[in-house]
């Protein structure tokens, strides 16, 4: 189970309003169902959870309070909390720095399968990285192809090195100049790329280094590039470290976080966050109302990562660490609040002559599988929804859905296709369930005329009632709860699925129809006003989601109702769903659209299983759950309650 820092005021308003309603709704409509005939299936509960991120706070507040190692003095831990405006190092007179407070900055291009990454020769430093598979969602539509960006191009560099000098002089080596280095290769090669060209990874591997002189010392970084992955591996080897800088070890920092690559920036804050698994949990930070936070962790960390939506960066070390450390920070000029997360890996410093560090990055997208493949917990910064839900939609997600999503897509082009599958799969599962329990409500439904004469017998004696009651459902071999129970069963999956789908990458930028992008609302006409609640304009599988739902519940009300209920709720449910599906992701809606069919499809088979059950125990003269006269007086009453509405 990881911890998480507890979502804001609004968003823990808006689940909370979501899950009361959609119960509200579940529980009224069984309400309304024992007198409605032919058979009333009621409709699954949707518990919006898309935004969850209930974690335990008190726990991570207790981390932070851990007592953490000697750190710089007073001085550094104040120009440290300054960065990464001003990076410092670059002004202060200290012999450590010497020449490496001058030169010119070059720019290095890396190429492989996966992505662009450009390196700064002031720094040592990522100043971008674009990934080749996957464009920037709001430019889907333009000519030109805008690839998703993984790092903050308006800070000095995404990764630096961060140290305080024998002379207590806080340093970022994003203010020192680095001489390139291409290790085993050919140097006309690195010049030319100096120059502008760019080195391409094919088929080998390639190591890139960035070497300063410090004082009487060296500090080394060397990077390392796979063709066909998203790892990017750091090594930080130092030489004679106790000449440039003091005991304390020095931090590996990312900063900016990830910048915004979706097409709503306010929706996409909310799943900006900052992680750090920690004693085996993790730990994640979102702002919300705050505009700054701070965490700090004391002791082995197993990696910290930032992310939005659908990709992050991940620092992953190899070796013993001090600590870590999170700071968040939110920002808004002329639009929307720009949430931006420093990630600071803190590193001790070996009393040896040399020392070297290995780290492995992570740059791309939120990958189930290939988070999974460093066998880290990486895939735990995805939030499952509140802790109560999170023990069983976790294993749901992980063990179930994941890999039938991800089989389906490999053998079906169309993810569209893959959705609709998948819900009459989940539908065909579950339908020993939803068998149960129409046949479960039917019977309840032939009861009534018995029942309201025990009311009505022994109104003024309530345990004699009940006594009566529990004698005719043992008689009859009904239980009074058959119909809620197998359907509540199927609460889980809902929720699950709820979770799954807009936060799955399988589906982001994927055409279905005419929807462009699954991963977003299909809006098929614009509003030149703003509704309330709803929006601006209209999603066109919300629509019909909602227009299934009429049909789907007018099947079970049979078109009457128990004294009109159900004529009201059969437009109301729709409604409701119809204004909380329209901002949703368009794979949701198509989703539940095609469940809502496959519901449909069952009821009337079932309801016509049950008719022809009925009829053959009246041929045969039984009584099934109860007389023939109690089935009469049912079906006098279901006409007269017609007539009525």
């Amino acid at each position: 189970m990881s911890l998480q820092s507890q979502p804001s005021p609004e968003d823990q308003r808006r689940t909370l309003l979501a899950v009361v309603l959609i119960t509200l709704i579940f529980v009224v409509w069984m309400w309304a169902q024992p007198a409605a005939e032919p058979p009333v299936a009621q409709e699954d509960p949707i518990t919006d959870t898309t935004d969850a991120r209930q974690r335990a706070e008190n726990q991570a507040e207790q981390q932070q309070q851990l007592t953490r190692q000697q750190r710089q003095a007073q001085e550094g831990q104040q120009a440290r909390q300054a960065e990464p405006d001003a990076p410092p190092g670059a002004d202060v007179d200290d012999p450590a720095l010497g020449d490496a407070q001058t030169g010119t900055e070059q720019q290095i291009v890396v190429e492989t399968e996966r992505y662009w990454a450009t390196f700064s020769t002031k720094g040592a430093t990522l100043t971008s990285l674009k990934l080749r598979d996957y464009d920037k969602a709001y430019d889907k539509g333009s000519d030109e192809r805008v690839p998703v960006q993984v790092v903050d191009t308006t800070s000095a560099g995404a990764l630096s090195l961060a140290f305080t000098t024998p002379e207590n002089h806080l340093v970022n080596t994003r203010a020192l100049y680095f001489q390139p280095q291409l290790v085993g290769g050919n140097q006309q090669r690195l010049a030319r790329a100096t120059a502008g060209d760019t080195l391409r990874v094919r088929g080998d591997s390639l190591a890139l280094a960035f070497e300063a002189k410090l004082g009487g010392g060296t500090l080394r970084q060397v990077y390392t590039f796979d063709e066909e992955t998203y790892e990017m591996g750091l090594r930080v080897d130092q030489t004679q470290p106790q000449q440039f800088a003091t005991a304390d070890g020095y931090d590996l920092v990312w900063d900016g976080g990830l910048p915004f690559s979706e097409g709503s920036p306010e929706a996409e804050a909310r799943e900006s966050s900052a992680h750090v698994r920690y004693g085996g949990a993790v730990t994640s930070m979102t702002l919300s109302e705050k505009n700054t936070a701070e965490k700090r962790f004391s002791g082995e960390v197993d990696w910290a990562a930032a992310k939005n939506k659908y990709f992050t960066a991940a620092m992953i070390p190899q070796g013993a660490t001090r600590g870590a450390e999170l700071v968040g920070r939110q920002a808004s000029s002329d639009g929307p609040a720009w949430e931006s997360y420093t990630m600071r890996l803190q590193m001790p410093q070996a009393r040896a002559t040399t020392q070297t560090d290995r780290f492995e990055l992570y740059l791309g997208p939120v990958d189930y599988y290939k988070l999974g493949a460093y066998d880290r917990g990486l895939y735990d910064m995805v939030d499952f929804g509140y802790s109560f839900f999170e023990w069983i939609t976790g294993p749901i997600i992980t063990w179930i859905f994941l890999p039938t999503f991800k089989y389906l897509g490999s053998v079906i082009p169309s993810m569209g296709l893959v959705i609709i599958l998948l819900a009459i799969l989940v539908k065909t599962a579950v339908y020993p369930l939803t068998k149960s329990s129409y046949k479960s409500m039917a019977k309840m439904r032939e009861l009534q005329p018995r029942m309201e004469r025990i009311r009505e017998e022994y109104a003024d004696d309530q345990e004699k009632q009940q006594e009566e009651m529990m004698k005719m459902y043992k008689e009859t071999g009904v239980n009074p709860i058959g119909g809620c129970l197998p359907m509540l069963l199927q609460y889980p999956i809902l929720i699950s699925l709820w979770i799954f789908l807009p936060t799955s990458i399988d589906i982001r930028q994927e055409s279905f129809l005419w929807a462009h992008d699954l991963s977003v609302p299909d809006v098929v006409l614009n509003l030149p006003f703003t509704i309330p609640f709803y929006g601006d304009y209209v999603a066109g599988f919300t629509v019909l989601m909602g227009l299934s739902m009429v049909v789907s519940m007018s099947l079970q009300g049979g078109g009457g109702g128990s004294g009109g209920q159900m004529k009201y709720l059969k437009y109301f449910f729709p409604v409701v769903i119809f204004f909380i599906f329209n901002r949703f992701a368009a794979g949701l809606s198509l989703y539940y659209l095609f469940y809502n069919i496959v519901t449909a499809a069952q009821q009337k088979y079932i309801n016509n299983q049950i008719e022809k059950e009925k009829e053959e125990g009246e041929g045969a003269g039984g009584n099934g759950a109860g007389s023939k006269e109690d089935i009469r007086e049912a079906r006098r009453q279901h006409r007269r309650e017609a007539a009525k509405t």
